[in-house]
């Protein structure tokens, strides 16, 4: 799932290229994507557009008139900006936004969930929309102060992923977030010392301030499908630890898996692997 730096590039990069390019036609040929009817999507044609912000992982396309295109990528959709049309027949294709210079922004999604949405508001109503009312405060560039935001009795993989908590981390990130901090991802947050809850703030904002300054040098139009992530821990299980040398683990859940270093995180105990609990009920 594209997370805080994937969105907040992707937003720069196109934002900075559509701004001011009005809406020769929008349409929305994935039947579930869109999830409003009030404004109609057809309000956009005509209506220029103004930036392309971000909030946490959503995407917020503003046009003139007051009117907002809430996007969510959710695990496999992708925002890009194309110099041609797409096919109605694309079955990747979600919402398509024809520009009148013949460019074309597509909400597009890989695989077969179809979970990707649009929503589109009266930018008043947008911080009021359910998903944008119940997020968190921003991960970066200026996290909050998270001894009071953390003290739950959760492990601190389940928390910094909740966007309820703070907005903008994933699976991902959050593996190379704690591996820099060098706090076990089972550590409940309610018992974070105040130096852990230090690293773990600075290891916020060094990540994904590093990560998107990364794509700032390395990216442009039009972006790839897939973004070659700086990412040094996560999904690298079996490899050696940059900072140590030891040998990354992980453990493995149903959909997605963690990985940590058991010298850097956990004292030398390995974590115990959700694959090998089912196989032994």
């Amino acid at each position: 799932m594209p997370e805080l730096p994937e969105v907040e590039i992707t937003a720069r990069l196109i934002g900075a290229a559509v701004r001011g390019a009005r809406v020769d036609s929008a349409l929305a040929p994935g039947i579930n994507a869109l999830k409003s009817f009030d404004p109609p999507l057809t309000a956009l044609e005509g209506r220029a557009i103004e930036g392309v912000d971000r909030r946490g992982k959503l995407f917020l396309i503003r046009f003139e008139g007051d009117l907002t295109l809430v996007i969510h990528l959710m695990s496999a959709g992708r925002l890009q900006l194309f110099d041609t049309r797409a096919s109605l027949r694309d079955r990747t294709s979600r919402v398509l936004l024809r520009l009148d210079d013949g460019r074309e922004l597509r909400l597009r999604e890989f695989g077969t969930r179809q979970r990707a949405w649009a929503k589109l508001l009266h930018t008043a109503e947008v911080e009021n929309e359910e998903t944008v009312a119940e997020m968190g405060p921003e991960a970066w560039p200026d996290p909050p102060a998270l001894a009071s935001l953390l003290d739950q009795p959760r492990p601190l993989y389940a928390l910094l992923r909740d966007q309820h908590v703070i907005a903008g981390i994933g699976r991902s990130w959050v593996d190379e977030i704690l591996h820099t901090a060098m706090i076990s991802p089972f550590k409940r947050g309610s018992d974070l010392e105040p130096d852990e809850i230090d690293r773990l703030r600075d290891a916020i904002v060094t990540r994904l301030g590093g990560a998107l300054a990364r794509y700032e040098e390395m990216l442009e139009l039009p972006i790839p499908d897939k973004l070659p992530m700086p990412l040094t821990v996560h999904r690298r299980n079996g490899e050696a630890c940059p900072r140590c040398g030891d040998r990354l683990e992980a453990v493995f859940y149903e959909d997605y898996v963690m990985c940590y270093c058991p010298t850097c995180q956990t004292e030398g105990k390995l974590l115990k692997d959700r694959r090998l609990s089912r196989l032994l009920k």
